[in-house]
């Protein structure tokens, strides 16, 4: 099993948005960068991931999700009137990839960035190294180290 922090912008999808879905799942896709591209297509089902709101005061990591369905081609990429569209991108050659998500648990009160980045093991996250990427690694020492912040700070893990 592998673990990310995936990036969104709550006011386009917000965790809030997701826990409102029928089964709590969907897409995620949109993912325009070619290094946050190359990690979705590594995910694998059952990865775990933190789900982080961006371009927010604080920035927080707000709950957990699970990889249900691996990189398949973003349909979006092939849609001319889609803000989306790339023309280079074909159906036998895609450039673009999604994978399907579902929550599992909030983390209560979340997580803010300063927490994480005051936390000696995790101030060398690539988070903080590349914070325009919306797909990032977790290794398992940063998970263990935030799922016992959680832990230690009375958050429901």
């Amino acid at each position: 099993m592998k673990y990310w922090l995936l990036k969104s912008d709550p006011e386009e999808f917000g965790w809030d948005d997701l826990k409102s879905l029928p089964g709590k799942e969907t897409t995620w896709d949109g993912v325009r960068n070619y290094q946050a591209r190359n990690f979705l297509k590594e995910m694998k089902t059952g990865d775990r991931a933190f789900f982080y709101h961006s371009s927010t005061k604080p920035q927080i990591i707000i709950g957990i999700i699970t990889i249900i369905r691996e990189a398949y081609p973003d349909p979006t990429q092939f849609e001319k009137d889609h803000a989306q569209y790339d023309p280079k991108a074909t159906p036998d050659n895609p450039i673009w990839f999604m994978v399907d998500i579902r929550y599992e648990e909030d983390i209560n009160p979340p997580i803010t960035r300063e927490e994480l980045k005051n936390t000696g093991k995790l101030s060398e996250m690539l988070l903080f190294r590349n914070s325009r990427l919306s797909v990032v690694p977790v290794n398992p020492d940063q998970w263990q180290t935030i799922t016992n912040l959680c832990k230690k700070n009375s958050r429901n893990i």
